[in-house]
């Protein structure tokens, strides 16, 4: 494994020596580490071979290497998941292949990189330390044979993939797509990130929902302090007992379930705090029963609120199926599925549907197939 600046320039020597496409993976550490940054990079191009670099000593210091990956394309499974840490390391691909999009462009049913590589090139790949903790070092032999195996066919299947969507007539949209996710700003922050505590649902009051989120804050605050992934801190159950339960003392939150682990118990008065805070916020701070939306309400009130509404969604519904069933392409990567209910709650202003498809995210492919169909349904007079 790559760990050394020396190292490092030999390695970037080799790419930018090789030639076609540059198979390109990483690795992190979700649900052990609060951040999502890169602990591994696999990289293979033909005439230079593959490489496992370490970017955690090597940070600040990859020039080299993204000096010599500038240019060719990148080859990527599930692409949107890992460009955000790379691209926190200065790793930015000038084009790309997303093998996994690409497999749902093309209708196959199952788009994990292990069953496509089984099934389009025959072979196995081996399983077992996806979900490991890659930010642990030294890291073990096996597990850096499981990650050079993830770059070692990539080439290869995204030249079959590009062979089927050829066959299909599905080039362009494939690259109208792989652009789209190349060019993704990174995502903004979530609106109560809080809402998503799993089993908030049991929580149903404005003063227990305070309780959730400032214990949800409390834990967010330490886990980025220790960068250690926020369930490890406390787990949503947890979060939501103590919320309900409105225990009266750190004493009575230590007698709580996981609280009266050893690790709470010499926490019971940070999470008390947390506690006391929302149970001292005045009525106006306290948070609604629901989370605030700039979008549509939920589609089970639309029959009620407003059928047409409700008509016209049924119907783009299934013009959209009709298109996916003759191209064998899934629903939701036809449109988003947001931006549907968004347009028939309310249609765009002058019928300027595709200019409306287009302000909502959707590509060129997708409006020049979609709106002839759509536009009986959501443009009216």
């Amino acid at each position: 494994m790559t760990a050394c600046p020396d190292a490092l320039a030999e390695v970037a020597d080799r790419f930018a020596g090789g030639t076609g496409p540059i198979a390109v993976d990483a690795e992190r550490a979700s649900g052990f580490r609060y951040s999502q940054r890169a602990y591994l990079v696999q990289l293979r191009r033909a005439g230079a071979g593959t490489a496992l670099v370490d970017p955690i000593p090597l940070r600040g210091a990859l020039a080299p290497l993204a000096a010599a990956l500038d240019g060719p394309e990148w080859v990527l499974h599930a692409a949107s998941q890992d460009l955000p840490c790379l691209a926190e390391i200065d790793l930015l691909p000038a084009s790309l292949f997303d093998t996994e999009l690409a497999g749902r462009l093309a209708g196959l049913p199952r788009v994990g990189l292990g069953p496509m590589v089984e099934n389009l090139l025959g072979l196995s790949l081996e399983k077992g330390h996806g979900a490991a903790d890659w930010s642990r070092r030294p890291l073990p032999e096996d597990w850096l044979v499981y990650a050079a195996l993830d770059v070692e066919v990539l080439i290869e299947l995204r030249d079959v993939l590009a062979g089927l969507l050829e066959e299909q007539g599905k080039t362009e949209w494939a690259r109208q797509e792989f652009e789209a996710v190349r060019t993704a700003p990174p995502p903004g922050p979530r609106a109560e990130p809080w809402r998503r505590t799993s089993g908030i649902h049991k929580v149903r009051r404005p003063r227990p929902l305070a309780a959730a989120r400032e214990l949800w804050h409390a834990r967010d605050s330490l886990a980025a302090e220790r960068d250690i992934a926020p369930g490890r801190v406390l787990p949503d159950a947890a979060i939501v007992d103590a919320a309900v339960r409105n225990p009266e003392s750190p004493q009575a939150l230590a007698e709580l379930p996981v609280f009266r682990g050893r690790s709470q118990r010499r926490l019971a008065r940070y999470w008390f705090d947390a506690l006391r805070r929302a149970a001292e916020l005045p009525e106006s701070e306290l948070p609604r029963g629901s989370a605030p939306s700039d979008g549509p309400p939920p589609v089970s009130r639309w029959a009620d609120r407003d059928p047409d509404a409700a008509a016209r969604l049924t119907a783009a519904r299934a013009a959209l199926a009709a298109v996916s069933e003759e191209h064998g392409v899934p629903v939701e990567n036809l449109l988003q599925p947001d931006l549907l209910r968004r347009l028939c709650w309310a249609p765009p202003a002058g019928g300027d549907l595709r200019g409306a498809l287009a302000a909502g995210g959707a590509r060129a492919w997708q409006v020049d197939l979609l709106a002839p169909l759509l536009e009986p349904v959501l443009v009216t007079g």
